[in-house]
């Protein structure tokens, strides 16, 4: 893909983000994966594995939220963190 149509993509996905409702933690979603919205709450996060350094997460950079692959239609904290995280590529 063109970067220019790579970020044109991250970009929608950023706009369509903000419309997301958040995820809650407390669904059965979050929960099988053990999704926290504060990295730091989570004992089994190793330092800097949040979801805005997650491959799954599709968020603008510097986003405060954004979409995450595991859980259409809904948004995640970029400052969260569930055990599906992935090191970015």
């Amino acid at each position: 893909m063109p970067f220019a149509a790579l970020a044109a993509a991250r970009s929608r996905a950023g706009d369509s983000a903000a419309a997301a409702p958040l995820l809650d933690p407390g669904s059965a979603q979050a929960q099988a994966v053990k999704y926290v919205e504060d990295a730091t709450r989570a004992s089994a996060a190793a330092a800097g594995s949040r979801c805005a350094t997650c491959a799954l997460y599709q968020g603008p950079d510097g986003s405060t939220q954004g979409p995450c692959q595991l859980f259409p239609g809904k948004a995640v904290k970029a400052a969260g963190w569930c055990s599906s995280w992935a090191p970015q590529m």
